[in-house]
């Protein structure tokens, strides 16, 4: 019988075994079922990230072939020129937008965190003095009790033992005073040395974002920037056109036959080579961009973008001080992506 247990094990311990082995299996088909459920999600994420390449691979290979029939045919050729010269001419004034914008944006951040960095290193300084002239205070009452005690000492040598009798316990409180001022001296002026290596190893504020008076200012320049470059191309209507080109497909406009093509091309290359040699205009940005902000209007008192309807007037300085006034919705209509470059 003993032979039979060692061989087969009690007959108590089999349930519990089983029970036990029970209970992995059924943890084990857990992890299985949602490991596998994993795997199905991430297939069909997978399934559909395939569909949306095929979907925009079939898009481009259908642009390019409504591309290639255009430039095969002999009226639309030369528009197909055209509308890829002013959607460069629409990307490029976006760029000169993009990179104005972010110029003016840490310039401001730059001497704002200059002024708070001078703010900081001045109550620095101050706070680092006044800890200075405390332990040279502290030093020097050191040295005053320390002459104290010496003189006191000094004094109860010299007594005679009558006197020494009968005043040695008025000393000795005396002469513990004394020694207790010191100490406390001692630990003040440790403190005050531990604060001064704490006020020398602190670590500079980082940079601050702009608060929203600063925010406006930026965003008056930038609207003035965009009205100095629409006003620039508005001969022609070549600012309307690249817009156009900008947001529609190659195909949309026919801009004429062959010789209306490259008159339109010469007059869009002359006008933004005369923007890149044009003297600097920082003064007329200055000017227009006050007159922008007397007129801004804004949602609530936390905005820092205008309403649209409010800066959709467009000023145009003369050499002699004169202002001509005209409509020109630039931030409504999200000219070069404005509503994504203005600082909020």
């Amino acid at each position: 019988m003993t032979s039979l247990t060692a061989i087969f094990g009690s007959s108590q311990e089999k349930p519990a075994e089983e029970s036990e082995k029970l209970l992995n299996l059924y943890w084990n088909r857990a992890e299985l079922k949602k490991e596998f459920a994993e795997l199905r999600k991430e297939q069909l994420r997978l399934q559909d990230r395939i569909k949306q390449q095929e979907g925009a691979r079939a898009r481009s290979e259908q642009k390019l072939d409504h591309i290639e029939q255009l430039l095969l045919d002999r009226e639309w050729v030369y528009s197909v020129l055209v509308h890829y010269q002013f959607r460069a001419l629409n990307l490029r004034c976006q760029s000169k937008l993009e990179k104005f914008a972010e110029q003016l944006k840490q310039q401001r951040e730059q001497r704002q965190h200059s002024r708070l960095l001078s703010d900081w290193n001045a109550r620095l300084q101050k706070e680092k003095e006044d800890i200075e002239r405390g332990i040279r205070e502290q030093r020097m009452r050191i040295q005053l009790l320390e002459d104290r005690l010496q003189a006191e000492r000094h004094r109860l040598v010299m007594m005679n033992g009558f006197v020494r009798f009968f005043r040695r316990r008025s000393l000795t409180v005396t002469l513990d005073g004394i020694a207790g001022e010191i100490e406390a001296a001692h630990a003040e002026e440790s403190r005050l040395l531990e604060s001064c290596a704490e006020v020398t190893n602190r670590q500079p504020p980082d940079t601050q974002g702009l608060d929203i008076p600063t925010k406006r200012m930026i965003n008056f320049m930038i609207l003035a920037f965009a009205q100095q470059i629409y006003l620039h191309f508005r001969e022609d209507e070549l600012v309307t056109m690249a817009k156009e080109a900008g947001e529609k497909s190659v195909g949309a406009i026919n801009y004429g036959n062959k010789k209306a093509c490259f008159e339109l091309i010469a007059k869009l290359h002359k006008r933004a080579d005369n923007f890149e040699s044009a003297a600097s205009f920082a003064d007329t940005l200055q000017k227009r961009a006050k007159l922008i902000s007397e007129t801004a209007r804004f949602g609530a008192s936390d905005e820092a973008v205008p309403a649209p309807d409010s800066v959709s007037t467009a000023y145009e300085l003369g050499e002699s001080g004169s202002v001509s006034k005209s409509d020109a919705d630039l931030l409504g209509r999200n000219y070069w992506n404005l509503s994504d470059i203005l600082s909020r």
